[in-house]
């Protein structure tokens, strides 16, 4: 992705001034020691039993390419903020750090180190702001979108939610999250280009209005994609559409065309389809599918389903690329040691667990997730640890899993949810432990800052 959306010394300045602020006094101080930072989400959300780990490609992506080039860096200077000796520095400022994470699909929850970064300290501090901004936006579509799959089971997904994204990046990235999470596809087209995600579409209300007869705009669009077509049937009158649709499809059935689908995108979607179906089977239309579409969410599409009503795909677009119940995480980046010791952080409500930690997964005789315990990276290993190797010394390790692998990972990561997290409330939770030794370890940091206090 790095040098698409802005170029490799723009990105750079995908930042926010405080990091550079305190990059020159981090240099000016000689404070240059290697220090561990961890992203991690603080407390779940109200509509959110788990999470999908995401975004890591990207973050990945960014740190092998964070440079400052001579044209940021002759911005910066203009700014009159900098000192020349910073900005010197600059010109040959690199990621040279290490990165462990979770690999992305992975199902995770609060209080849990989804990445680490280790390096020095002003390498480790200035790539805060972009991190968090990649992990925390694809995870909370991903969640999203893990909700929809979820609910609609074998049926077809796809991502309709480009234009009501915040913005051109949003909306690719949301198709990745999303098919990630287990959807069939995007109707995003660069998606596809740039991750390879299945596209699917069918056709506008305005081109059915630009012909002067419905059916008439059937015809045409069939003409064009006579193996792959979909036809929106809900303009004026569904059900009217939907004959017009049979006595097409017996029209075309001589010359061996048939067709695949018809797409509903409002009214009301129980009726309307059972209404449909019932036309299409009776005039012979038995293999055509229904597809449905419009402000829809998680919600109504389990009970849709639940409903057993003959639907086979969902368009999700505003609830999914906008997460417009959960749009944020309380997530966030932050010092877990610094030379050699570790530092713990006391703001009230915003406290911290000191130490570079690991997670360990333990699952029923069935494979099912049946607790997380949160622990010191250095305690023995009791259980399956999530947290890998991404980066050493500011390269990846090795390819990271692709986009389909990753696909993969997460479908099996739903499957292994336990019954109480797969419902659309949220309500469910799950039980993460905080091991002793991080709380020995906490206590210890309070104690020695109480002594150390005037």
């Amino acid at each position: 992705m790095s040098g698409d959306w802005v170029s490799d010394a723009n990105a750079a300045l995908l930042t926010d001034l405080y990091q550079l602020t305190m990059l020159q006094a981090y240099f000016a101080g000689g404070m240059e020691e290697r220090a561990a930072f961890e992203f991690y989400v603080r407390r779940m959300p109200a509509r959110r039993s788990f999470l999908l780990a995401a975004g890591l490609e990207q973050v990945v992506d960014y740190l092998e390419h964070l440079r400052f080039d001579e044209a940021a860096v002759a911005w910066l200077a203009s700014t009159g903020r900098f000192e020349p000796a910073f900005l010197e520095r600059l010109v040959d400022f690199r990621f040279t750090g290490d990165v462990d994470a979770v690999p992305e699909g992975t199902v995770c929850f609060a209080n849990e180190p989804l990445l680490r970064v280790t390096a020095r300290l002003p390498e480790a501090q200035i790539v805060e702001s972009r991190l968090i901004n990649l992990m925390h936006f694809q995870t909370v579509i991903a969640s999203k979108a893990a909700r929809c799959v979820l609910a609609a089971g074998p049926r077809m997904l796809v991502d309709f939610g480009f234009r009501r994204a915040h913005g051109a990046e949003a909306g690719v990235l949301a198709a990745r999250a999303a098919y990630l999470a287990g959807f069939t596809g995007t109707a995003t087209v660069e998606a596809g280009r740039r991750f390879d995600i299945p596209l699917y579409g069918t056709m506008a209300h305005s081109f059915v209005q630009a012909h002067a007869v419905e059916a008439d705009a059937f015809r045409h669009y069939i003409d064009c994609f006579r193996d792959n077509n979909t036809l929106l049937i809900d303009t004026y009158d569904t059900i009217a559409g939907a004959r017009k649709v049979v006595a097409l499809a017996e029209e075309l059935r001589a010359s061996g065309i048939r067709i695949g689908a018809v797409r509903i995108d409002s009214g009301e979607l129980d009726d309307l389809s059972r209404a449909v179906r019932r036309i299409l089977d009776n005039g012979g239309c038995g293999d055509t599918k229904i597809f449905v579409s419009g402000g829809l969410e998680e919600d109504q599409i389990a009970v849709l389903v639940e409903d057993g009503t003959p639907i086979d795909g969902f368009g999700v677009g505003t609830t999914l690329d906008a997460s417009v119940d959960e749009p944020v995480l309380d997530c966030a980046y932050k010092m877990q040691d610094y030379a050699g010791r570790a530092t713990r952080k006391l703001s009230t409500g915003k406290e911290t667990w000191p130490g570079r930690k690991q997670i360990e997964r333990h699952r029923d005789r069935a494979g099912r997730l049946l607790r997380d315990d949160v622990v010191l990276e250095s305690d023995p290993s009791n259980g399956e640890r999530l947290l890998v190797p991404v980066m050493r010394v500011g390269r990846r390790v090795a390819g990271l899993p692709t986009l389909a692998v990753s696909r993969e990972l997460a479908a099996r990561e739903l499957a292994a949810l336990p019954t109480a997290l797969r419902s659309g409330s949220g309500q469910g939770r799950y039980e993460v432990r905080i091991a002793r030794s991080i709380r020995a370890l906490a206590e210890q940091l309070d104690q020695a800052g109480a002594r150390s206090s005037p």
